[in-house]
């Protein structure tokens, strides 16, 4: 046959067969060319179609139809599943496009791709677009991290040294060799190796590398904190060039540096922080006015003043953009002789301040302020066990140690509930969600985990914070010049509509339209449930369906505040954006209005949300392995529990001590059950029993995998689960599917990620919520949102 013969039958399969794909020797088998001699001419035209562009190889090794350029394209960020398929982020307002397989050109997780659509969704029927990779346009891997060993089992390709274990869970499949071409580390070492060459058609599943740097030894102490750390390539030493920098900064507030600023020396002012606390960046005094009202002053280190900008000090603290709180171990923004030293706000020394003084009457607004630089000198260091004993527990050797002061913290209580009542009365939502403190030994072994109590104190501070956070944000707004604002936008549409669905699942009426929704109805729908058995699940979901805060040069306000002005101004030392608050008020205050900074601030915006992003995602990475380090040694133990979070694959579970893990659906033995997305809810086909958020059960810790932060969990007392006719008119899926689901080997553990949502039908990696006003640990409480 001649050859242009044979290219014309091939392309012709090709088109008939648009979205399949064929080994050689399926062509040849399709032409009926098997016999000796005829296959080097099939080769030959397949080589030919390829060099025209009209066929391409995949990375499985399979040909497939190049796509047309009639047929659009669009450039997105692909997320990798550790099952092989993935999903590509185009329109954070639209569908995800869903890549199987062999149509993801080897892209690795983040990603920056160009994806072609081979297939329309349907967003009415909850149908994805199907599309598949043509072009990576940027590797979002550059460094990996992680233990050097050499294989006994196999011989290794010359110029390979060994590999490196990779831990992230969607890289599992990936094979990294380490080339001669750098250091050479010894078995067990952790090496941080540069990417040389990435997964293709040729070598599926391998990544090439060279180390660059010996962290130290896998066994050595907090040696798996630090692995987090570089995998999420936040820096861990301050350069050269800033250490000398700060040198230079005194030790102690001089004379010259008081010039310009009010004198607050004589005021009565006390930090409140948690006991383990080392950089005190703000203070508060409070009293009653002669009119009745209240003055409150909210002083707040001057790290800015130190920071000069461009500087290697300022930027060094642009890229870090926050610090990072990993359990036994603070990642700084600024190095330690500012952040512990002359920027905290140490009692009884001098320290320069950027203060905000508010006058607040006994409806809870601000009716006057000032904000200025300042001089002060704190009274007391106290911290929130010492307040929360003179105000809850009244304790009389607390009362009698601070007697001069405690005047002023009862003033303080009685401002904050006014504070309180007024963020209620606008519609201020309030998640309450425990927060978990994990105790570790000398050599960074969990020993326990305490719930973190947040007693009035810690609620007081709050109080205080966000005050003075929206009285700065609303005061620059009305002046109309740059600035840096904290914001949280409404909920998408979509997201409320589907939890609007689910409300009236649950017989819960609401008062309201989706495209025009409030805080105060928000609100309103929790205060119909508190105390219910459906108060969990209706919280959670609300949860979310927020958005996530982020910083923004546009004042559009805090949604789940109901605060129509908010920004970050409190905590310059551990906050990127609060330091260049701080800029922009002396900034102001000494040139007049101007706008030297319009163009600077939106990427000053990004780039520390980002960063915010890169500090939670580290910070849950590591309280997930510990947490997992911990429930290690309990394998075999039963526990009370709630349901946390309910998938088509399964449940989370989560203990009281906040540790969630995985009860596959697979482990439900006593029926098949059926995922009703609307009710978040597991039904039981034949015996009705119901699994939904927040639902007591009894569990066995069946399996840990420390290092992919895995728990697993099965069901106990199954028999006292509740049952519900949420089943009745539902149409059921065929014996068949029921058997696929429940007991097949499609073991999900979670990992499917679902589109513009953090939580559902997508496992976290450690399985925690992502609460839109997280922020670092920090004096959480502070300004949390």
């Amino acid at each position: 046959m001649e050859n242009e013969k044979i290219k014309q039958l091939l392309f012709k399969h090709f088109e008939e067969e648009a979205k399949s794909e064929f080994t050689v020797q399926q062509l040849v088998e399709y032409l009926h060319m098997t016999e000796t001699g005829q296959f080097k001419f099939v080769v030959k035209a397949i080589a030919e179609l390829e060099h025209e562009k009209k066929i391409t190889l995949n990375q499985s090794g399979a040909f497939t139809l190049a796509r047309r350029k009639e047929e659009p394209s669009y450039e997105g960020i692909f997320h990798s599943n550790d099952r092989g398929f993935g999903f590509v982020t185009v329109d954070p307002e639209k569908q995800d496009f869903f890549i199987n397989p062999t149509q993801t050109l080897s892209a690795l997780n983040e990603d920056e791709v160009e994806v072609q659509m081979i297939t329309a969704g349907d967003e009415k029927l909850g149908r994805r677009p199907e599309g598949k990779v043509v072009r990576i346009i940027k590797h979002s891997l550059t460094q990996v991290v992680g233990a050097f060993s050499v294989p006994t089992d196999e011989k290794l390709a010359d110029g390979i040294i060994g590999t490196v274990k990779l831990k992230d869970k969607k890289m599992t499949n990936y094979r990294f060799l380490l080339k001669a071409d750098g250091l050479h580390p010894t078995e067990g070492e952790v090496v941080l190796a540069d990417i040389v060459s990435y997964p293709d058609a040729h070598t599926p599943g391998v990544i090439t590398g060279v180390a660059v740097k010996v962290l130290g030894n896998v066994n050595d102490p907090g040696m798996d904190i630090l692995e987090i750390v570089y995998q999420h390539n936040i820096p861990t030493k301050f350069p050269e060039d800033v250490l000398e920098q700060i040198k230079n900064i005194p030790d102690q507030v001089t004379q010259e540096e008081k010039n310009g600023r009010v004198d607050l020396t004589k005021q009565q002012l006390v930090t409140i922080d948690s006991i383990e606390s080392k950089d005190l960046d703000d203070a508060v005094t409070a009293w009653k006015l002669d009119n009745g009202n209240y003055h409150l002053g909210v002083h707040i280190a001057d790290v800015s003043h130190y920071v000069q900008e461009n500087s290697p000090l300022d930027n060094e603290a642009f890229d870090r953009g926050t610090s990072v709180y990993l359990t036994d171990r603070v990642v700084p923004m600024l190095p330690p002789k500012l952040s512990n030293g002359i920027c905290s706000l140490n009692p009884q020394v001098e320290r320069l301040a950027m203060s905000c003084e508010m006058e607040i009457n006994q409806d809870g607004e601000v009716v006057n302020h000032k904000i200025f630089p300042s001089v002060i000198k704190t009274t007391a260091r106290m911290t929130y066990i010492d307040i929360n004993q003179i105000l809850e527990a009244h304790d009389e050797k607390t009362i009698a140690r601070y007697s001069e002061l405690v005047p002023m913290f009862e003033t303080m209580h009685e401002l904050h509930k006014i504070l309180v009542k007024m963020r209620k009365r606008r519609g201020a939502i309030d998640f309450e969600y425990p927060e978990a403190k994990i105790i570790v030994d000398e050599k960074g072994h969990p020993t326990d985990i305490e719930i973190r109590d947040r007693g009035i104190s810690e609620r007081m501070v709050e109080s205080f914070m966000l005050a003075a956070n929206e009285t700065v944000a609303e005061h620059y707004r009305k002046i109309h010049v740059p600035f840096v604002y904290r914001i949280h936008e409404n909920p998408k549409e979509e997201k409320i509509k589907s939890f609007f669905e689910m409300l009236s699942g649950l017989g819960i009426e609401v008062a309201g339209k989706s495209d025009n929704v409030t805080p105060k109805m928000l609100q309103g729908i929790l205060k119909k449930v508190v105390g219910k058995p459906e108060e969990p699940m209706v919280s959670t979901m609300m949860l979310r369906s927020m958005q996530q805060a982020k910083y923004a040069p546009t004042p559009i306000g805090h949604f789940g505040l109901g605060a129509k002005d908010y920004t970050h101004f409190t905590s310059p030392i551990r906050r990127y954006p609060d330091l260049m608050v701080h800029r922009l008020i002396r900034f102001y205050l000494e040139n007049g209005l101007q706008k030297k900074y319009e163009d600077k601030l939106p990427e000053i915006a990004t780039h520390s949300s980002e960063m915010e992003r890169r500090a939670i995602d580290a910070e849950r990475d590591t309280d997930a392995m510990k947490k997992a380090e911990y429930m290690a040694d309990h394998v075999g133990e039963e526990f009370d529990a709630v349901v946390s979070s309910v998938t088509k694959f399964g449940m989370f579970i989560s203990l009281p001590n906040t540790v969630e893990g995985l009860l596959h659906i697979s482990e439900l033995h006593d029926d098949f059950y059926v995922f009703l997305e609307k009710q978040m809810a597991l039904v039981g086909r034949r015996t009705k029993r119901t699994y939904r958020i927040g639902q007591p059960v009894r569990v066995k810790l069946n399996n840990v995998n420390v290092e992919q932060k895995e728990i697993d969990f099965s069901l106990l007392d199954a028999q006292n689960t509740p049952v519900t006719d949420l089943l009745d008119n539902v149409e059921l899926p065929d014996d068949h599917s029921r058997r696929y689901n429940n007991h097949g080997n499609q073991r999900d553990n979670g990992r499917y990620r679902n589109n513009n949502s953090n939580n559902k039908g997508s496992r976290n990696k450690n399985g925690n919520k992502k609460p839109f006003y997280k922020g670092n640990r920090k004096n959480q409480s502070k300004d949390k949102r």
